[in-house]
């Protein structure tokens, strides 16, 4: 697999989990529903900004088994590829619906950029499935560790403003979708978790031929 090959797998799997309906999404939603598109957009500033520490976790995690224990970092390949599997099978048994999104207790620009911060950095999931996923993009056939971080980074504040700002700027509409169609939340989780399923067997093939 070429690098862009690589960075346009990890692009899909970026979309997949990000466009799923969560607690990012509802968070960001609530805001912009009662604070205005700034207050949503502020929000998703702050999850960018958890999303870009959780980037460098992952650089770092994939750096120190590299440097440390390169025979285990072949290992947590195939063990990030299961745990990959499981959640796009999770998804696709699924049943994603989202009741009302309630209304956000944020005062400020500077509370809702906190609070999204704070609710992304938090998560204990997010940090298991970095340690999951970095192991099967991150290599170092395809150049420096960091640069590959940095892009990865970069890939995904875009992806998180493109999907959680857009959703800020058209919050009503957003809301309306999400909640009076569970047919299409249902359907979003489980074209994610097909997706999940696909890109786990690829990159263990591809860790198996390497």
């Amino acid at each position: 697999m070429t690098y862009a090959e690589n960075l346009w797998l990890f692009l899909a799997l970026l979309f997949g989990i990000i466009i799923v309906p969560g607690m990012d999404m509802l968070f960001v939603l609530a805001n912009a529903l009662t604070g205005g598109r700034r207050a949503g957009l502020t929000a998703t500033a702050g999850i960018m900004l958890g999303g870009a520490v959780h980037t460098l976790f992952g650089a770092v995690g994939v750096g120190v088994l590299l440097h440390w224990i390169p025979s285990l970092f072949t290992l947590m390949l195939f063990a990030g590829a299961a745990y990959m599997a499981w959640i796009g099978l999770t998804l696709i048994r699924s049943a994603i619906e989202v009741g009302a999104v309630g209304a956000s207790t944020t005062r400020s620009a500077a509370v809702a950029f906190r609070q999204g911060a704070v609710t992304c950095l938090i998560n204990p999931k997010a940090y298991l499935f970095v340690a999951a996923v970095y192991p099967q993009f991150i290599k170092p056939q395809y150049g420096a560790l960091w640069s590959q971080a940095l892009v990865m980074g970069m890939m995904t504040v875009a992806m998180q403003l493109c999907i959680y700002g857009g959703l800020a700027l058209a919050a009503g509409r957003s809301r309306d979708l999400l909640v009076s169609n569970p047919r299409a939340t249902r359907s979003i989780g489980r074209a994610a978790g097909v997706l999940f399923v696909v890109v786990a067997a690829l990159t263990a093939w591809h860790g198996w031929r390497g």
